[in-house]
């Protein structure tokens, strides 16, 4: 049988082919898997957080700290449970470089008393997104879930608008718009002081002692002193008897890192109420010292 003679101008046309597949097409050193328009250019990773590593929860909180928001452990006669009481009990954790904590618990005499704090270090998998801006976005999460009420509005001391008129068309003197006297204030008189059962005598008027009002500035609010952002959350609820039990809550981002601080008390005495600016006072104390203990 008779071979086909070897034709050298197919060899060359099929090496010609497998080199245009292979080979670069411009010369200019681009791989195959490069965006038109953006040649030779990498996409940049976001930045790291400032934070690599968390301190250790425990043994963050000085032992002066804790007798003043934990007074109940100075009352413990037992030296050795009086010194578990200040050590507190770690949090569960799997990765103490991402996520540790701390808990006290403490039963006074006179209420039962808890503080924790946790501290978490964000860390973004994604490369368009960085460390600071997950944290960012975990904690907005977190404030929203406290459900922060609206900053309070001052209302005005008076109806006057800003051109001097009242709104029954009326002048502050009296006059009305269209230059005739309005109508004759009627002379009023102070009323006597009143009598308190001391007997001294107090303006009449005044608010009773007993108002449980709320101050304005004890409200759940956000804070603008502590860390890149922070909230504070107070919370008064019954707790299966006719005692309230209080829960303060701070949290703050520096960072990559967030901080929550939850503190609370039970008083033991139906009718005894925790003082909300005190433990408010304590618990930012508290945060502000550990927003010094992060290090970078």
């Amino acid at each position: 049988m008779q071979r086909k003679a070897y034709v050298p101008g197919v060899a060359a046309l099929l090496a010609a082919l497998l080199a245009g597949c292979t080979g670069s097409s411009g010369g200019d050193g681009t791989t195959d898997d490069a965006n038109p328009g953006d040649a030779g250019t990498a996409t940049a990773a976001a930045q790291p957080g400032r934070y690599r590593t968390l301190p250790e929860a425990c043994g963050v909180v000085s032992q002066s700290t804790l007798d003043a928001l934990l007074p109940g452990i100075k009352q413990i006669t037992d030296e050795d449970q009086r010194a578990k009481g200040y050590e507190g009990e770690a949090t569960l954790t799997y990765d103490t470089d991402r996520k540790v904590g701390c808990r006290w618990k403490v039963e006074a005499t006179d209420a039962t008393e808890y503080l924790s704090i946790d501290f978490e270090r964000v860390v973004s998998y994604d490369n368009a997104v960085s460390d600071d801006s997950q944290a960012q976005q975990l904690f907005a999460q977190a404030q929203e879930k406290a459900d922060l009420p609206e900053p309070a509005t001052s209302s005005a001391t008076s109806d006057a608008t800003e051109d001097g008129s009242t709104e029954d068309g009326s002048t502050e003197d009296g006059s009305t718009e269209d230059g005739t006297a309005g109508p004759t204030a009627s002379p009023t008189t102070t009323p006597p002081p009143t009598a308190t059962p001391s007997g001294t005598a107090s303006p009449s008027g005044s608010a009773s002692p007993s108002s449980s009002a709320t101050p304005s500035d004890l409200q759940p609010r956000v804070l603008d002193d502590l860390g890149d952002e922070a909230f504070l959350d107070d919370a008064l609820s019954n707790s299966g008897s006719t005692a309230q039990q209080r829960k303060v809550t701070v949290a703050f981002r520096t960072s990559n890192v967030i901080v929550t601080i939850e503190y609370e008390e039970q008083p033991t005495t139906i009718g005894v109420t925790p003082d909300s600016k005190e433990m408010q006072d304590n618990a930012r104390k508290l945060a502000s010292q550990l927003a010094d203990s992060l290090t970078g």
